[in-house]
């Protein structure tokens, strides 16, 4: 999770949303516990756009007012632009050594980066999910997964929206006619699988 849509000063609190909303999404034991206690791959991704922004549509570019758009100057650099101190990965979550992080020009996580290269390498076929927010970059990434032929499973207590109700029907959208996207679960339920 990176620190634009999570930190008080940063772009997510500046479009007017309640950002300690997503706090309980992002702590270490809830997001990252589950795959670094099962040994398995941890892709860290950030939405960030390159600094001319020639990977960021215009149609992207011209959401919100004038002076919150991608690539504008905010408080403390430019709006998801690589290499800006907002568009960092928050340090409680920084990865570790020998983790995967992908920047990713949308909402997704497969469209212009390598992440199906990745998985395809490893033979890795089912993904567990969490991250901000469930409605938007998760729900699309767990959707993206499916056409591509993965199994998903989204960690309820690892992802979060800045309105509880997006949440929820984030939610039950992914299990509707019996895991159309793909399946949540508790994370204990996880932990003891």
């Amino acid at each position: 999770m990176q620190r634009d849509f999570i930190e008080p000063s940063a772009f997510g609190a500046a479009l007017g949303n309640d950002v300690t909303r997503l706090a309980q999404a992002w702590s270490p034991r809830r997001a990252c516990s589950p795959g670094r206690v099962l040994g398995t791959m941890v892709v860290h991704t950030r939405e960030s756009h390159v600094p001319d922004p020639s990977d960021c549509p215009r149609a992207k570019r011209c959401r919100g007012e004038p002076c919150l758009r991608i690539g504008v100057h905010g408080p403390t650099g430019r709006v998801l632009v690589r290499g800006e101190p907002d568009n960092a990965i928050i340090p409680v979550l920084q990865p570790e050594p020998n983790k995967t992080a992908i920047d990713k020009p949308g909402k997704g996580a497969f469209d212009a980066t390598p992440l199906q290269h990745s998985l395809d390498q490893r033979g890795i076929t089912h993904l567990i999910f969490g991250g901000v927010t469930t409605e938007l970059c998760v729900q699309t990434r767990m959707r993206e997964a499916n056409d591509r032929g993965c199994d998903s499973l989204l960690v309820e207590a690892a992802t979060a929206s800045q309105f509880p109700r997006f949440k929820r029907a984030a939610l039950e959208m992914i299990t509707a006619q019996g895991g159309i996207v793909g399946w949540t679960c508790k994370l204990e339920a996880l932990l003891l699988a």
